[in-house]
C-alpha cells in the first residue's frame, strides 16, 4: 500500500531564487493550476520543483519522461502473479490519488499519443481514466501537475502540441546571473568564490557559443560538478576539461576554443 510519506521531500534541498518564481509558484499551487517550467538543461528546473514540494509540505513523484515510455507507465497495468493478475498504479495515477505534486521532466521526449493521457487532470475535471482498470478517479484536491522541458531542443517532431500547452501556465528558466550562480555554486561545493568567479567565466564563454558549433552552452550542474572535482583534488584545468568541455562537444574547433579559455582562465 502507498503511503504519502514515502514521497515526501524531508531534507530541504537548497535552491537560490532568482527572481519572484517562488511566490509564483504558490499562487499556482493555490489554484491548483497545472505548471509548466521551460529552460535549458541543467539550470535548475527539477531542483526549483523539489524546492517547492519541500516548502509546500507535498509529496512528490517525479517521471523523467522518454520516447518508449507508454501510458501505461504512467497509469498502471496488470501484473501476472501466481494467483492470478493484480493492478499496479503507475505515478501519475499515485500522485492523482495521494494528493501529490506529480513531474513530469523532459515531457517532449515522450510520444504525443503517451502525453494526451494527462489531460483530463489538467481542466476543470481533474479525472484520470483509468480504462483498463474501469475506473475513473477523482484527483485528490492536493494534487497538482507539473511538466517541463528545454525549448532549445524543439522541433516539428519534438514539441508539445498547442492543445496541451495551453492547459498550463508558464514559467521561463534561464542560467542565473553570473555573481549569482557563482554563489550557488560557492554554496553546493564549497568551494572558494575566487576559484567559483572563474568557472563561471568559463561557462558564460561556452554560453556565447551556443548556435555557432554549440546546441547547448555549460549548464549550472555542470559547473558543480567541476568545483566538485578541484574541491577533491583535482586540477582546475583538468577538471573543468572533464566536467565543462568532454560532456557537451565532440567537435574538435569548438573543444580547442574551450579548452583555450580554461587556460587563459587558469593560467
Amino acid at each position: 500500500m502507498t503511503s504519502i510519506t514515502d514521497y515526501r521531500v524531508t531534507k530541504e534541498p537548497f535552491y537560490q531564487p532568482c527572481a519572484n518564481e517562488v511566490a509564483l509558484y504558490e499562487a499556482a499551487y493555490a489554484a491548483r493550476l497545472p505548471v509548466m517550467l521551460k529552460g535549458p538543461t541543467g539550470c535548475g528546473k527539477s531542483r526549483f520543483v523539489e524546492y517547492m514540494a519541500w516548502k509546500l509540505d507535498r509529496p512528490l513523484i517525479t517521471v523523467a519522461c522518454n520516447e518508449d515510455m507508454t501510458a501505461s507507465d504512467l497509469l498502471g497495468r496488470y501484473l501476472l502473479e501466481a494467483n492470478g493478475t493484480r493492478w499496479l498504479d503507475g505515478p501519475l495515477t499515485t500522485a492523482a490519488r495521494i494528493g501529490a505534486i506529480c513531474y513530469l521532466d523532459e515531457i517532449v521526449e515522450a510520444r504525443q499519443d503517451t502525453t494526451v493521457v494527462i489531460h483530463p487532470l489538467t481542466d476543470h475535471r481533474r479525472q484520470l481514466p483509468l480504462d483498463k482498470h474501469g475506473e475513473l478517479i477523482h484527483a485528490h484536491p492536493d494534487f497538482q501537475l507539473v511538466i517541463s522541458y528545454n525549448p532549445g531542443y524543439q522541433s516539428l517532431m519534438k514539441d508539445l502540441k498547442q492543445s496541451t500547452k495551453q492547459r498550463f501556465v508558464g514559467f521561463d528558466f534561464d542560467y542565473p546571473s553570473a555573481e549569482l550562480e557563482a554563489s550557488i555554486v560557492a554554496t553546493e561545493t564549497g568551494m572558494d568564490h575566487a576559484t567559483v568567479a572563474k568557472l563561471v567565466k568559463i561557462g558564460s564563454v561556452a554560453r556565447q557559443l551556443k548556435g555557432h558549433g554549440l546546441t547547448e552552452g555549460i549548464s549550472t550542474r555542470l559547473l558543480v560538478y567541476a568545483a566538485t572535482l578541484i574541491k577533491g583534488g583535482v586540477s582546475p584545468v583538468d577538471a573543468c576539461r572533464m566536467a565543462l568541455v568532454r560532456p557537451i562537444t565532440d567537435d574538435a574547433d569548438i573543444r580547442a576554443t574551450l579548452d583555450h579559455t580554461i587556460d587563459a582562465v587558469f593560467a
